[in-house]
């Protein structure tokens, strides 16, 4: 899968099923210093996932500083041919001052055994 430089930082494009609707999101980073994968709410809008009243919040810290966040479940995320059914995801407001719709954590590439190679500015999946 082929990444984009975006301000010396590598971005992707992923494909997100839940409860049966798809869609395409772009301007993902690839980040192997965060732990988990985060989607931007307004991405996830036209999939319907909002915050429920059984939600556990959680409070992140990144290099951003500090955001709340909860949890959802997808059917599947895709990075090019590959995807991994049922992994959850966190969701959040990500206000860090330019376009991001969300961040693929270790959570995704540990499971995909994924191989970043910036030499060629794509990832491998296994």
């Amino acid at each position: 899968m082929q990444l984009t430089l975006i301000n010396n930082l590598p971005f992707t494009t992923i494909t997100v099923t839940y409860k049966g609707v798809e869609v395409t999101v772009d301007n993902i980073l690839i980040d192997t210093g965060s732990a988990t994968t985060i989607l931007a709410v307004d991405t996830v809008a036209a999939l319907n996932i909002i915050p429920e009243p059984q939600d556990t919040l959680h409070l992140i810290r990144g290099v951003g500083g500090t955001e709340v966040v909860f949890s959802r479940r997808l059917d599947t995320l895709k990075l090019g041919e590959h995807s991994i059914n049922d992994i959850e995801v966190e969701i959040g407001g990500m206000d860090y001052g330019f376009a991001i719709n969300g961040i693929l954590g270790m959570d995704f590439m540990i499971r995909t055994s994924a191989i970043i190679n910036l030499k060629t500015m794509s990832v491998e999946l296994n």
